[in-house]
């Protein structure tokens, strides 16, 4: 039936005129309408024609037609969703309805657009292929005239569509069908509103969504916001991704969540899927930039407010991937380079701070999340990796080192600097080294770049790539393997790098020696070239390289020395070095270097230098080269060394240096010479003899020769040293030693020879002395020789200012010697000693000598992270040696106190203040170099509890007790006799507990015990001492911002100082309060006053931060308004107390007579900005009541009024009228500062005005200088009133917002308020009343010439008001 019809419509439908058409549709009812479709869609023939007769038979003009068009329309709605149909069939027949849609009237279009609503509220979409028709109704809707029936009125069509997508985005969406409607609504146009609407809605779906679906929906979503909403898409999406990133983090730290429904989606498919998110915004935004655009602006305006919600690891990857595009590169580094100097410094800020860190507990930390995002690139984002690289690189650039760093440790040492931008240049290098072991494809480009930078950086410091070059190629030997041509390039420009950078690229390129032949190979022939280049640099190069090369590669059989601790060892590499080259290969390739090397010893002094300080550290990594380096030290010595046992002296000195012209140089180092030898014959002498059990005898016998010829040799120079004169070295009191003549020149260098020479001897002897009598009686002979030598030196550099002797020469001692010889001095109990170490013991010139040595090594310990001598580069033995030297100078410090010493003491620094000094140095060392071992070094000192566990180690309560024996020395200085105070001892004690009251834990109950003494040790110590007061109130401060905000100590010290000082209204007696006794006459300005307004300034930039704070929480409208409203007032509160508290200690400060000068000048400009950040307060405020209904709190109020009580005294202050004081008192209780700033400006006025009428007075007396006079008192009157203007002009901005708020909060904030007259033109009335008297008594003398001299004697601030009385008379 229902096919034979739709023959008879489809026959009908071609026939010219559509009346039978009509006639024969007329007839059908609903359902048959309905069969008559479907049966001819589903058998697929001729549907499209079908639909077309019916639309033919049906025209809009008849309601009947309209009725059966609808019909149709509400048949193949479903038909089409059912999924029956084959997908072109659909398509075709949502085509044919498309086209048809613009001919439905109004009502009818309103009709299906409601059956549309109701289907997709009903979920019946399956597979959203009708949508299409959807948007065209909605589109053909909006633009309809027609009035509409809704609810009981009516709409418009553009009303009507409004509504229906209100509805439609209220009602409750199938998940499965919300990637065709963000599809659909493309398609439609869309009011502001209308999309905002439809934005949000998808982005509250993405939840109920499984996550396989939301790329796709992401994808609709970007391609929708080209109508407007960007920044809404954009902060949605990244707002998901992030809250999905934090619950996975909550998930893995706890892992134990048995709660099904919560377990979130595995690691990789988040990973994954976020990837493909991050693609499509890329691919979105190469197609629109503007959304580029807007995603930067968002994210800057976002991370103002909660910089933990915009720099997400999301966001930061997905900004990275769009900084590959060039146009927004600079834009995306620049953003991300200020954020994270920006969290470094707030970090900074509020780990100083115990009164920032409780306001803000939860610290953002942005390092973290990048490398989060370097972890996060390995699950295939390779879209990320360039950005990453270039952000590494750009981070290394610009906040490389400004100086050289020194040797190896010291550069470990700035991983642990605090500074923002070196913690900056360390996240560049984490990243580059992260991305290099996740990503392999880009690891050639980086170690290219790394190489790139060191070459062409030669001139600025590259410590910091070389470092990131060694972590490379720890991290993947191999991969310099693969770009082994590149190294090689660049060797062949190593004689033009300075020498560390050579020494740097070397150590970090070792293990790639012993890999690759080739590339060994050609470094050899670069160092052989350079090892004759005329570049003294390139030599030394070449002698590094070589020495390097000997150092690594042993030949078989070598021992493998307990001592050496290799930097970068062959185990990392993976391959064993002999099955690469055989040990016969390996001998020769080391005797040839060898052989290369001693051509270097004809060179200059520094090539020489570097091969001697080198050759023991080749001896004990490769102790087959012992004779061959010990037959070349021989005949090197040999050259210099006089056999006939009774000539003196023993070594020719001449020798050693080269004339060329007048210039006289050092050809020869021959202390440096013998040094080596002795280091390399005791190296020799305990290690190599100890295991030749099993050589032959005859190669022993070789061996012996060598070191029989040493001993003989160095026993010969000790005996002739001790006999010889200082004349025989052509040296005596009466020499030249003046560095400008040639005699002078080379005095010096004998001296410095010979005093070294003696030092190397003095270390031998007492190693192989064995505690001898003998020997001990020779070590001091020979310090006796070194001695005399040592005080010609220092007594000519006290005439001779530029004379080298000013610096003391550097000891030629061992570091590890220089730990023995203390303990053996100070500590060794021994009774078999005791006879031979009292020769020693008695010489109390010796005794310092030994100490203020082990002072030198840990300066240069501290200042290049390494000393010379062996072991000097090696950081354990360096530790080792520091706690030992430390336990030695701690117990002789204490057990023999300062004051028992100086009784006997002739001059210089007594012993014991040398040992106060070195363990002052060897904290600072030990923080600085060693912070991670800083519990195994408090145990070496404790000698009480050796057994501990490590894991037990309690820092604070190690340090606590260092730090009370340091307390001890303290008190004893104060509560000792007035003579016996010594200023330098107690400076040091203050220091020392500075220093190590940075290992205490704030929150310990040590830490406050200590903040309480040296509170208690400040309030009882009237110290006069201007630098111990400098320290200890430095001390006190910086203890005391750790525990709690100091305003109130400010306070204290404020009332001190107005009671030291007196007031700047001399009839105003000040009450006497004294609180610290620390404060007096002497101390209180111009010391504690600048220490408390710079304790001050911090703590107004303390709360100018949390202004910031609080404007940028106060913008942020997020859903956890209730979270942020606490927070602002917490904040609030911060901020009101501190200004209120500091605003009291600036009352006290402009109400003390301060003498002019530095006080004066930082207290005006302290008040400057404190007015200044007042009224960014007071913005804040205006800003509040603008954009929400608060009201503003009574503690600003109260705020307001204190700091403004004063104004009406201020105006009788200015006209000189005494107030009614009593009634006013009782307001000026809070903070009542600008009247009491006009006041103090008058009385800095005044001080100037009379020291320009001093001037005028000299002027009279001495004629002829009276013009520089008076143009250099002019000059600093100016300078020193300078920041006048500009408190001024903070006051009255101050005031101008608070009448602005008092406007908009509708609070009187001005009613204890008399604005102030303009300072030009102020009337001061007293000076005004004698004035005038004045002037009446000169009209009645009528003399010309008094008129002048008046005027020149008038202080500069009151001539204008004299002129004007003249010109009315």
């Amino acid at each position: 039936m229902a096919a034979a019809m739709a023959q008879r419509v489809l026959a009908l439908a071609a026939e010219e005129g559509p009346e039978r058409l009509q006639e024969a549709l007329q007839g059908l009812g609903e359902g048959e309408l309905g069969d008559m479709v479907t049966k001819q869609a589903l058998r697929g023939r001729e549907t499209a024609a079908l639909l077309r007769g019916i639309f033919r038979g049906s025209p809009c003009s008849q309601p009947s037609g309209v009725l059966r068009r609808l019909q149709v329309y509400k048949h193949c709605v479903p038909l089409v969703e059912s999924g029956d149909l084959h997908l072109s069939k659909a398509s075709e027949i949502i085509g044919l309805l498309m086209l048809e849609v613009r001919q439905l009237p109004g009502h009818a279009l309103a009709e299906l657009a409601t059956l549309f609503v109701d289907v997709i509220k009903g979920g019946s979409l399956s597979n959203g292929k009708s949508l299409e028709l959807f948007s065209t109704v909605l589109t053909a809707l909006a633009s309809s005239k027609e009035s509409l029936a809704y609810g009981k009125g009516e709409l418009n069509g553009e009303e009507f569509k409004k509504q229906l997508i209100n509805t439609l985005c209220s009602s409750k969406w199938d998940p499965q069908s919300v990637i065709h409607l963000a599809n659909m609504f493309r398609d439609i146009p869309l009011s502001g509103e209308e999309l905002q609407f439809v934005v949000e809605k998808v982005l509250r779906m993405f939840s109920k969504l499984d996550l396989q679906e939301i790329p796709p929906l992401v994808y609709q979503l970007l391609l929708l916001s080209a109508k407007g909403s960007k920044k809404t898409v954009l902060e949605g999406i990244i707002g998901f991704f992030n809250q999905l990133d934090k619950r996975q983090k909550e998930e893995q730290r706890v892992p134990q969540s048995m709660d099904l429904e919560v377990a979130t989606v595995p690691l990789d498919q988040l990973r994954h899927v976020e990837g493909t998110v991050i693609l499509h915004i890329i691919s979105v935004i190469n197609l629109d930039q503007d959304l580029g655009e807007e995603l930067i602006k968002h994210l800057k305006t976002e991370q103002q407010k909660d910089p933990g919600k915009a720099l997400c690891p999301f966001s930061v990857a997905l900004l990275l991937s769009v900084a590959v595009k060039h146009r927004l590169q600079e834009q995306i580094f620049d953003f991300l380079k200020t954020s994270i100097t920006r969290s470094c410094k707030d970090l900074q800020f509020l780990q100083a701070s115990k009164f920032l860190r409780d306001l803000f507990p939860q610290q953002y930390d942005i390092t973290a999340v990048i490398l989060e995002v370097v972890k996060n690139s390995a699950f295939g984002w390779d879209y990320v990796t360039q950005g990453l690289v270039d952000l590494g690189f750009s981070l290394m650039e610009s906040y490389e080192p400004k100086k050289p760093f020194g040797g190896k440790a010291a550069e470990t040492n700035c991983g642990l600097s605090k500074a923002p931008a070196q913690q900056a240049c360390r996240l560049g290098a984490s990243i580059l080294l992260e991305t290099f072991k996740v990503h392999e494809p880009i690891r050639s480009d980086v170690l290219e770049q790394v190489l790139n930078r060191v070459l062409t950086k030669a001139a600025s410091p590259v410590s910091h790539f070389i470092d990131l070059l060694s972590n490379i190629v720890v991290s993947a030997p191999l991969v310099l393997q693969n770009s082994s041509s590149r190294v090689t390039e660049t060797f062949d420009n190593l004689s033009f790098l300075p020498i560390d950078t050579v020494q740097g690229l070397l150590r970090a390129v070792q293990p790639l020696l012993k890999v690759s032949m080739s590339v060994r190979d050609s470094l050899i022939l670069v160092l052989q070239k350079a090892i004759f280049s005329r570049q003294l640099d390139a030599r030394k190069a070449a002698v590094a390289g070589f020495l390097l090369l000997l150092r690594n590669f042993k030949i078989l059989g070598s021992l493998t020395s307990s001592q050496c601790s290799q930097a970068i060892g062959a185990t990392q590499v993976q391959a064993d070095v002999h099955a690469c080259y055989n040990s016969a290969a390996n001998e020769a390739f080391c005797l040839e270097i060898l052989g290369s090397l001693r051509r270097c010893l004809s060179q200059q002094a520094d090539v020489r230098l570097m091969l001697y300080e080198g050759f023991y550290d080749v001896l004990r990594r490769n102790s087959q080269l012992a004779s061959s380096i010990m037959e070349t030290l021989l005949s090197q010595i040999k050259q210099y060394y006089l056999p006939q046992p009774d000539l003196l002296p023993p070594l020719k000195l001449e020798g050693c240096i080269m004339a060329q012209g007048d210039q006289i140089f050092l050809q020869e180092p021959l202390a440096h010479l013998l040094c080596c030898i002795q280091h390399c014959l005791a190296w020799y002498k305990s290690t190599v003899r100890l295991c030749q059990g099993a050589e032959d005898d005859e190669e022993e016998e070789e061996d012996v020769g060598f070191e029989q010829n040493f001993e003989e040799m160095l026993e010969s120079v000790t005996r002739r040293m001790i006999k010889s004169e200082l004349e025989d070295f052509e040296l005596d009191k009466s020499a030249d030693f003046s560095l400008s003549s040639g005699v002078g020149v080379k005095n010096n260098i004998y001296a410095i020879q010979v005093m070294g020479i003696c030092e190397v001897l003095i270390e031998y002897n007492f190693n192989i002395g064995n505690f001898s009598k003998n020997k001990f009686e020779d070590v001091l002979g020979l310090f006796t020789c070194y001695n005399k030598l040592s005080e010609i030196l220092r007594e000519k550099a006290g005439k001779n200012k530029s004379a080298l002797g000013n610096k003391t020469a550097r000891s030629f001692l061992s570091m590890g010697f220089v730990s023995t010889l203390l303990t053996a001095l100070f500590r060794d109990n021994a009774q078999s000693h005791e006879e031979s170490l009292v020769v020693l013991r008695s010489n109390t010139e010796f005794l310092r000598y030994a100490v203020s040595v082990a002072l030198q090594k840990v300066q240069q310990l501290e200042e290049t992270g390494q000393t010379d001598g062996p072991d000097g580069q090696n950081p354990e033995k360096m530790f080792q040696n520091l706690c030992k030297i430390t336990r030695v100078l701690l117990w002789r410090y204490t057990s023999i106190p300062t004051v028992v010493e100086e009784s006997g003491k002739k001059k210089g620094k007594s012993i014991s203040l040398l040992c106060l000094e070195g363990c002052l140095r060897i904290f600072n060392t030990v923080q600085q170099l060693y912070a991670a071992r800083i519990p195994q070094f408090l145990q070496a000192l404790d000698i009480t509890d050796g057994d501990a566990e490590e894991a037990d180690i309690n820092v604070t309560e190690k340090a606590a007790f260092q730090i009370r024996q340091f307390q001890r020395s303290l008190v004893n200085q104060f509560s000792g006799a007035e003579d016996d105070f010594n200023s330098k001892e107690t400076q040091l004690l203050v220091t020392v507990l500075s220093t190590l009251s940075k290992l205490l834990d704030p929150t310990s109950q040590q830490f406050l015990q200590f903040l309480t003494w040296t509170v208690k040790i400040c309030k009882e110590n009237a110290l006069e001492d201007i630098s111990c007061c400098k320290g200890l109130l430095t001390l006190l401060f910086s203890l005391h911002v750790l525990y709690k905000s100091p305003v109130s100590l400010l306070r204290e010290l404020a009332q001190d100082i107005h009671a030291c000082l007196g007031d700047i209204d001399q009839d105003i007696e000040v009450e006497s309060r004294s609180h610290f006794a620390i404060v007096n006459a002497k101390t209180a300005a111009p010391t504690v006053c600048l220490l408390v307004l710079g304790q001050a300034d911090k703590v107004l930039e303390e709360v100018d931060w949390l202004i910031k704070k609080l404007t940028s929480l106060g913008s942020d409208t997020s859903e956890d308004s209730s979270q942020a409203s606490n927070q602002t007032q917490a904040l609030e509160k911060g901020i009101i107390l501190q200004l209120g508290t500091l605003l009291t200690v600036f009352h006290e400060l402009v109400q003390t007579a301060l003498p002019a000068g530095s006080c004066v000048d930082t207290l005006l400009r302290s008040l400057s900005k404190t007015y200044t950040i007042l009224t960014s307060l007071i913005k804040h405020y205006i800003q509040a009541c603008r954009s929400t209904s608060n009201t503003i709190p009574g503690r600003l109020e109260k705020l307001v009024s204190v700091s403004k009580l004063l104004e009406e005294m201020a105006h009788c202050l200015e006209l000189g009228v005494t107030p009614a004081s009593a009634s006013l008192q009782v307001k000026l209780s809070g903070s009542h500062l600008t009247p009491q700033c006009y006041s103090f400006i008058t009385y800095v006025q005044n001080i100037h005005s009379e020291s320009l009428s001093f001037v005028e007075e000299k002027k009279k007396k001495k004629k002829e200088d009276e013009a520089a006079a008076v143009s250099t008192v002019m000059a600093k009157v100016l300078r020193d009133t300078k920041p006048i203007p500009n408190l001024i002009f903070a006051i009255e901005q101050y005031e101008k917002f608070l009448i602005h708020l008092s406007k908009k909060s509708k609070v009187n904030l001005m009613q204890y308020m008399k604005l102030s007259t303009s300072r030009d033109f102020r009337i001061n009335a007293s000076m005004l009343d004698s004035v005038l008297q004045e002037h009446n008594t000169e009209d009645a003398e009528n003399e010309p010439d008094n008129d002048q001299s008046t005027t020149a004697e008038q202080p500069d601030e009151n001539q204008e008001p004299k002129k004007k009385r003249r010109r009315k008379k």
